[in-house]
């Protein structure tokens, strides 16, 4: 980690010192930035852009999210879930998981759990932007539009050098920002992981059935295959795919795509009667081989970028957020300074732990389901059989996936 800033000339000073300073502003950063804030922390959120306005008014947007129960709970703490939720989110109830090489099923069911719903499907746009909307009311300070070139640590605080020349001064830095972090790769922590050389396929379609308020999950020897409810009818769909074959498929016109949806889907909703627009997205497993240095810790996707499978990826992230408050709160009241080594190991020895197991769960899945030789894939359907015929294990795969 260097201790020099990144670019020369004179600098000007953004500020007193603060409690925390996240850098990016996705979902996670800003759930961040407003749990620490509630939390009696003085925070500013630093980011290159202000989020896009949301409106109820414009198409769904491609990029939605399933939002678990322990989400739903910080968002419902932060004071924003009744917003998302009376604007626009998809509650669904239960979830099918099926083989197209054996046929078989997995069934999740919120009726099981004595739950309402398993979970929401929401767009990120009117998180992100729900989330900023409670930043000024809860005292955080907005730096934007900005770009960090440099970071230092001092034996009290970090720095963060901007480059429209402020110098930001915090007793901690939350690092948030995404997947191919520039203030991860600053400080000079790695990462691991593995290039899935697929891509996930969005659209939002409408089917011929209903979809019945339910998470529908097809494996192909090609990669998953998700259809989402929404709450206009339509579904959104996740459809991961070779980069060739993704490639293809995207070339296709809308006629021909909704074909080749309904043969990969086996028509499980009936024949596709319309497609929305379509874009594409690399897929890969991203670790960061440590999620804390000196007054840095690594939120989100940051600290790990996971295969959509099971749409655990920002689930995942406001767990960090979750425990990352927690960690804090519990060494101010115990007079401790919230960003020493001992108190950042702790956030990061949990959260690392729990990410990781996630992670490779999911990799261990992906690896499972794109097993083609017939002996496995038959030991792969007896697997599952007996999985979905085991209530208590079964149950306790939902309750985990759901944060509880």
């Amino acid at each position: 980690m260097s201790d020099t800033w990144s670019s020369g000339g004179s600098r000007r000073r953004a500020g007193s010192l603060l409690d925390v300073a996240v850098v990016g502003g996705g979902m996670v950063g800003a759930a961040a930035s407003l749990a620490l804030a509630r939390a009696g922390f003085s925070v500013a959120l630093v980011d290159a852009r202000e989020p896009a306005a949301w409106s109820a008014t414009d198409e769904i947007d491609l990029r939605v999210v399933g939002l678990a129960p322990s989400s739903v709970a910080l968002l419902d703490g932060l004071g924003v879930w009744d917003t998302i939720r009376a604007a626009r989110a998809s509650a669904y109830e239960r979830m099918v998981v099926w083989d197209a090489e054996n046929g078989a099923t997995l069934r999740f069911d919120a009726a099981d759990e004595a739950r309402d719903v398993l979970g929401y499907i929401v767009e990120n746009g009117l998180v992100q932007a729900s989330l900023w909307q409670a930043l000024d009311d809860a005292g955080v300070r907005r730096i934007v539009p900005a770009e960090v070139v440099g970071y230092a640590m001092r034996e009290d605080r970090a720095q963060l050098d901007l480059a429209d020349g402020q110098i930001v001064s915090a007793r901690l830095v939350v690092a948030a920002d995404g997947a191919e972090s520039p203030l991860r790769e600053m400080v000079g922590i790695g990462t691991h992981g593995r290039d899935y050389a697929q891509r996930g396929v969005v659209a939002h379609v409408a089917t011929a059935r209903p979809h019945e308020r339910t998470a529908w999950q097809r494996f192909l020897p090609t990669g998953p295959l998700a259809f989402l409810p929404l709450d206009d009818g339509r579904c959104s769909i996740v459809w991961s795919l070779p980069d060739v074959e993704a490639k293809r498929v995207m070339a296709l016109d809308d006629g021909a795509f909704r074909d080749a949806l309904g043969v990969a889907s086996d028509f499980r909703l009936g024949p596709i009667l319309s497609v929305s627009r379509r874009a594409a997205f690399p897929l890969r497993l991203k670790l960061a081989d440590r999620y804390e240095v000196g007054r840095l810790v690594l939120l989100g996707d940051a600290a790990h970028a996971v295969h959509p499978l099971a749409g655990q990826g920002v689930n995942l992230g406001l767990r960090d957020v979750a425990e990352l408050r927690d960690t804090l709160v519990d060494a101010r009241d115990a007079g401790r300074d919230i960003a020493a080594t001992h108190v950042l190991r702790r956030y990061a020895r949990r959260r690392r732990s729990a990410d990781g197991l996630d992670a490779w769960s999911f990799d261990a899945l992906a690896r499972v389901y794109a097993w083609k030789a017939s002996p496995l894939v038959t030991a792969r359907g007896v697997g599952v059989r007996v999985l979905d015929a085991l209530g208590p294990l079964k149950r306790r795969l939902a309750r985990h996936a759901a944060g509880l």
